[in-house]
């Protein structure tokens, strides 16, 4: 997957759970497709619990070839994410985008958001 990478994101969500700054979900785009990863903060790893079933606790970077499913489960369907993404001027095929533009407003112990949070 690194070879199809750009040098740089393409956009990034700050990871909190119950707000607690969990770590950075990251995609990288380039003509062909898109990749992301989620890596957790070395603070958390020391005090925090898994933010899901498939996201262990490790330093080691999640890597995946399509959005991950775990954070497009927590996106709105239907015509909730109809009007979130006319309001937001996005595609509503845009989860990333979507998730950006909502993560504030989760429901349950996850939030993911355009800024990090300064402590």
């Amino acid at each position: 997957m690194d070879q199809f990478r750009s040098p740089t994101p393409n956009r990034i969500g700050y990871v909190y759970c119950n707000n607690h700054f969990a770590g950075v979900l990251t995609e990288f785009s380039d003509l062909k497709q898109q990749s992301y990863t989620f890596e957790y903060d070395a603070v958390y790893l020391d005090f925090g619990t898994p933010i899901g079933y498939r996201f262990a606790l490790t330093p080691d970077k999640f890597e995946f070839d399509t959005f991950p499913t775990f954070f497009a489960n927590l996106i709105s369907e239907g015509w909730l994410r109809t009007h979130q993404a006319n309001k937001a001027r996005l595609d509503k095929a845009d989860s990333f985008g979507l998730l950006l533009e909502n993560g504030k407003e989760l429901i349950g112990a996850i939030s993911v958001l355009k800024n990090k949070i300064k402590e």
